[in-house]
């Protein structure tokens, strides 16, 4: 059997070496059209920083090395322009020549595309780099070691964006943030996306959000938001997103989906016979929902491309989708998340619900504890877990990680509670994180607490609710206060309850929500009318820092 695969890195290279072990004898021919056909992508912010020091690090595996171990033809700077499905041939372009390859199994691999969104003055520009393989990386860290540039603009504030942000503040360079919508970080929720946005600024990152860069003159020099600013910028880094690469998809005629991305079914193939595709370039099932999406992750491309080449060896195995489940780190800080986020929710028209838990990393009691604040959506009416995101210093890629694989197990956030975890002081919680966002949900789900939203509470009040604060003096002048909230500690809440208007519905707010929980208890128990606010003052004052009174 001869297979050919267009397309290396993390899905190509994964089917060629998987493909090897299943098939000593078959010819296997990889094709990559850049220098390098294995290569650590997700690094490059990294080495950009200075945090990853040597160049050969980014570099995973050579093509002769990969003929020494597996015995694979790897022919890079090879660009496979075209395919004859009928033929079943590739025409391959290299800088001396242009020749056709016969195959009987093709997988494409191709990848996806930085996208660059159509400005005046782009082509002229000299000073503007995308960031996606070695050769970018290549690029921007000999123009920066020639013009030691100053004053950095990145245009776009995905994962890409934010590491680069931070990559050149470690630099040493003056970074502006350009980001059309309106926050960074798009996969999270605004609420969640706000603590990063607390964190750019703390680092003296600048951020414009909900603004496009319209135009660049003085080549590149000098960046034109859509409202008239002008920004000055020695180099720009544009990160706003990528496209399937499917330019050589579409000569063999397969058929294409959401977002242009390649269609394939549950054995990888598309509509072509004997052509298959993994990658981020291929549509895949958003597992929660079952909707087509574009998930461009390196841990499901080798996941994909391993499960093709045992598609093809005569293996059992089936494309059952992805979730997205992805992390980044910002400075200080770092966010994640899984599954579905409100926003889609809600464009769904799904019934959701959701809680907000503020926990340890580890012991609370053992030093350097940090702080995590842990989301998660859930169907009230099954306990269906949708998705949920994480913010803190430490310990968040533990708690997602989790909560992703319950998640792809099918568990509910009733079997939450349930999970029993390492535990020692420096490594975790007794009550870890996971757990209470369980016991919380299950809470709602049963009745016993019922919550309002961040978002929600300058509307309830204006619909009559008190809104009580049972945080401690101390806490209020130190982080000062909720606008148009009445003031009772929790612990003297029972001796005065007679303060508080039985014929007014409440809203019950504390730091963390764990307070407000027992107070909004409290007073049901005693005949009011009560919710507790998610998230409570933590949360609140980082999105509504407005409405702080100090």
């Amino acid at each position: 059997m001869k297979i050919v695969i267009i397309g290396g890195v993390a899905g190509g290279m994964s089917a060629a070496t998987r493909l090897r072990r299943l098939n000593e004898n078959a010819e296997i021919i990889v094709l990559e059209k850049g220098p390098y056909v294995s290569f650590a992508n997700c690094g490059l912010p990294y080495y950009v920083a200075g945090e990853i020091e040597e160049r050969s690090s980014l570099l995973v595996q050579t093509p002769e090395a990969l003929r020494a171990r597996f015995e694979l033809d790897v022919r890079p700077d090879s660009e496979a322009v075209s395919i004859d499905a009928s033929l079943k041939e590739v025409t391959v372009r290299t800088v001396e020549e242009e020749y056709t390859l016969t195959y009987d199994k093709l997988i494409l691999s191709p990848g996806a595309k930085a996208f660059t969104p159509p400005a005046k003055g782009l082509e002229e520009a000299k000073n503007i780099f995308t960031l996606r393989s070695v050769p970018d990386v290549d690029g921007i860290t000999a123009f920066m070691d020639t013009h030691h540039p100053k004053k950095a603009v990145v245009i776009g504030a995905g994962f890409i964006g934010l590491e680069m942000a931070e990559s050149l503040v470690h630099r040493g360079l003056d970074v502006t943030i350009i980001e059309k919508a309106p926050q960074v970080l798009p996969p999270l929720d605004e609420e969640m996306a706000a603590y990063i946005t607390k964190e750019l600024k703390a680092n003296g990152v600048k951020l414009y959000t909900g603004l496009a860069a319209e135009a660049f003159e003085e080549e590149g020099k000098v960046v034109v938001l859509e409202n008239g600013e002008r920004l000055e910028s020695d180099i720009t880094l544009m990160s706003v997103g990528v496209k399937p690469e499917t330019t050589v998809a579409l000569t063999a005629g397969v058929e294409t989906g959401v977002r242009g991305g390649i269609l394939v079914d549950e054995n990888y193939e598309t509509s072509q016979k004997d052509i298959y595709a993994v990658g981020d370039a291929i549509v895949v099932k958003q597992q929660i929902n079952g909707e087509d999406t574009m998930i461009a992750l390196a841990a499901p491309a080798n996941r994909q491309g391993r499960q093709v080449a045992d598609v093809i060896s005569g293996l059992s195995r089936k494309n059952k989708g992805s979730i997205g489940t992805a992390i980044v780190r910002v400075f200080n800080q770092v966010a994640a998340s899984t599954g579905l986020n409100e926003r889609q929710l809600k464009s769904a028209n799904e019934t959701f619900e959701i809680v907000h838990i503020q926990g340890k990393s580890h012991a609370g009691y053992y030093p350097n504890a940090g702080t995590i604040l842990l989301k998660v959506l859930f169907n009230p009416e099954n306990g269906k877990i949708y998705g949920a995101q994480a913010i803190g210093e430490d310990g968040v890629d533990k708690r997602i990680d989790i909560i992703a694989t319950a998640i792809k197990a099918g568990m509910t956030v009733q079997d939450l509670p349930e999970l029993e975890f390492t535990y020692a002081p420096p490594f975790g919680s007794a009550k870890d994180p996971v757990n209470m966002a369980g016991y919380a949900a299950l809470n709602i789900i049963e009745g016993i607490s019922e919550s309002i939203q961040w978002h929600e509470l300058e509307e309830k009040q204006r619909e009559g609710y008190l809104l009580l604060d049972v945080r401690n003096e101390g806490e209020l002048e130190k982080n000062g206060r909720l606008s148009g909230a009445m003031n009772i500690p929790l612990d003297q809440l029972r001796e005065r309850l007679l303060e508080v208007p039985k014929e007014q519905p409440i809203i019950v707010s504390c730091h963390s929500g764990l307070r407000s929980y027992i107070a909004e208890r409290i007073l049901k128990q005693n005949g009011y009318t009560a919710k507790n606010l998610d998230g409570a003052f933590a949360l609140y004052s980082t999105v509504r820092s407005e409405k702080v009174v100090k």
